[in-house]
């Protein structure tokens, strides 16, 4: 299967090499680039690609307020190029329902893993980094500390016992194979428990759900 992909970044030099690296992988197409988060929501819109690959720093409508309409519209999954810096635009991009993170300086073959983690429908890219922005999120500055959304006690009640254990995994940064393994099932049943669980908690994304687990201390 095809992989259609949206290449989102504002510096031409930077985004004509990921398009190089992707359009490298045989199962990779590049069906549009964008200049800045307008044009990115524009084309994701048109196109209908399966990922948009999102910087978050960009002119006219940064990458935060981008993904949050690609994904609130439900016209693709958002792959969202950043640095370590951790700042607020990153942890909008969470909040905002993007799949997964990928580190700029990421080698060419990370960054079509990363593209293919996140169409696989995984979420969570390399359980290093992954975890490493889980804690970071889960824990910022009381000042900055996001409020657990209205209702979530009510929802995770209504998960049922292995739709608890599902998310508890997804607290840990583990994908859905480390997931089966754990649990003892099929990775089909892992994926199906996890599209159940964002559905019950209003979820958008796993890394929603991942923080979500790491600040009810589950």
């Amino acid at each position: 299967m095809t992989i259609r992909v949206v290449v989102a970044e504002d510096q031409n030099a930077v985004r004509a090499g990921l398009v190089l690296i992707l359009r490298s992988a045989g199962d990779i197409e590049v069906v549009g680039e964008a200049a800045d988060g307008e044009e990115a929501v524009r084309l994701a819109r048109e196109l209908r690609p399966d990922l948009v690959l999102m910087d978050v720093q960009m002119p006219r409508l940064d990458g935060v307020s981008a993904t949050a309409l690609v994904t609130g519209e439900g016209l693709a999954d958002v792959l969202v190029l950043t640095t370590f810096d951790l700042d607020a635009y990153v942890f909008g991009a969470l909040r905002a329902g993007a799949a997964g993170f990928l580190l700029k300086d990421a080698d060419a073959a990370e960054l079509i893993g990363a593209v293919r983690t996140v169409a696989r429908g995984e979420g969570l890219i390399a359980p290093a980094v992954t975890r490493r922005l889980i804690a970071e999120f889960a824990a910022p500055r009381p000042a900055e500390r996001p409020a657990v959304p209205e209702g979530t006690a009510a929802a995770l009640d209504s998960l049922t016992r292995r739709e608890r254990e599902v998310l508890v995994c997804l607290g840990e940064g583990l994908a859905n194979a480390e997931v089966a393994a754990r649990l003892g099932m099929a990775e089909a049943t892992v994926k199906t428990h996890v599209s159940r669980l964002l559905g019950k908690l209003g979820l958008r994304s796993r890394m929603q759900a991942a923080v979500l687990a790491q600040e009810l201390g589950l």
